[in-house]
């Protein structure tokens, strides 16, 4: 088997709340190939958006080693950790985080400005991702003149976007109906066969989980389960 993606060892995360210390994380051992497309499953508290936080680089582990394409992101400078982000993973979010005085295009080709593309060629690419999440002629809309489910598919599109090795999403149907959160599952589904691309999902939805080609289980900060469903 290829070395995985993403390996994390013995990770740990404790939170202080006067005189308790809980674990969010309690030694957990978490490892992602390359095209795969996980959904960490647990209720509120399980420790699965603080693993993606952790996977993203947006947190720090108090103990564990964790590296990404056979880096230590650990070892890294801060600086360095955001050039990671920037360039390797894509997030989608369950409030969308558009930016709101921009179009569609526009939030869609942002990570490329950050990255220094030249501005027709992130807009075309724009429009390109846009397309691929049937959104094609919205590009001009901005957020408040789209539904929920398209901005979540806006989102969608900004992470497939940048390219990365992989993509996180923390609660993507959490406020979508039924038919919008099944629809947007099954457009990340066709998008990870057709192209690739590694999405690691954290829900409770039983719509995410039953998406997933990989299930995992989470409780009380730990792994309790670990299903294939090839």
């Amino acid at each position: 088997m290829d070395q995985a993606l993403i390996q994390g060892c013995g990770l740990k995360k404790y939170y202080q709340s006067g005189n308790t210390r809980t674990a969010a994380l309690n030694g957990v051992n978490f490892s992602l190939q390359r095209g795969a497309f996980t959904v960490l499953a647990g209720r509120s508290g399980s420790g699965k958006t603080t693993l993606l936080n952790m996977i993203g680089l947006l947190d720090r582990p108090d103990e564990g080693s964790l590296r990404i394409a056979g880096e230590d992101v650990l070892a890294i400078s801060r600086r360095q950790r955001a050039n990671f982000r920037l360039r390797r993973i894509g997030f989608i979010f369950q409030a969308y985080n558009l930016i709101r005085v921009l179009s569609a295009r526009e939030n869609v080709a942002y990570v490329q400005q950050l990255r220094g593309m030249k501005k027709k060629q992130r807009l075309e690419l724009a429009d390109y991702w846009l397309a691929q999440v049937d959104l094609a002629g919205l590009g001009d809309r901005r957020p408040d003149q789209l539904s929920g489910g398209q901005q979540q598919r806006v989102a969608v599109a900004r992470a497939l976007a940048s390219q990365p090795e992989i993509i996180l999403a923390d609660e993507p149907t959490a406020n979508l109906d039924s038919h919008n959160g099944e629809s947007l599952m099954a457009l990340m589904r066709r998008l990870n066969e057709r192209e690739n691309t590694t999405f690691l999902i954290a829900s409770h939805d039983p719509v995410a989980m039953d998406a997933a080609r990989e299930l995992v289980s989470m409780q009380d900060g730990v792994m309790i389960d670990r299903v294939l469903r090839e």
